[in-house]
């Protein structure tokens, strides 16, 4: 069985992307997705290397790339956990996002996600 998932990107005359839409067979969403930012990260076994593709738009504010930031650093802790099962790495690295989010003003500690 293969799944393909489907990224567009529409450049602006300086090669900054403009718009970012995405979408998979199974995401359960009827059409292409627009989103404002995303990080790609594939594992290059033979080469021992990961290849990126980071990508935002003019429209990606600094408040939602701190947020975006520290999302996906909270999802790489709990991938981390599930794929090595070592709880304390992954603790460590949920003990580096709660710093990172009190440095960029993003959470509080009744507020896990401060306003726009």
């Amino acid at each position: 069985m293969k799944k393909q998932v489907r990224i567009n990107v529409e450049l602006d005359s300086q090669n900054i992307p403009k718009s970012i839409e995405w979408e998979a067979e199974d995401s359960g969403l009827d059409a292409a997705t627009q989103c404002r930012a995303m990080f790609l990260s594939l594992w290059d076994h033979r080469k021992k290397d990961t290849l990126r593709l980071d990508l935002w738009t003019r429209d990606m504010t600094v408040d939602e790339m701190k947020i975006f930031f520290h999302e996906t650093l909270i999802t790489m802790a709990d991938t981390l956990e599930k794929s090595i099962a070592d709880p304390r790495i992954s603790g460590d690295m949920r003990d580096f996002c709660a710093y990172f989010a009190e440095k960029m003003e993003i959470a509080a500690p009744d507020n896990p996600v401060k306003p726009e």
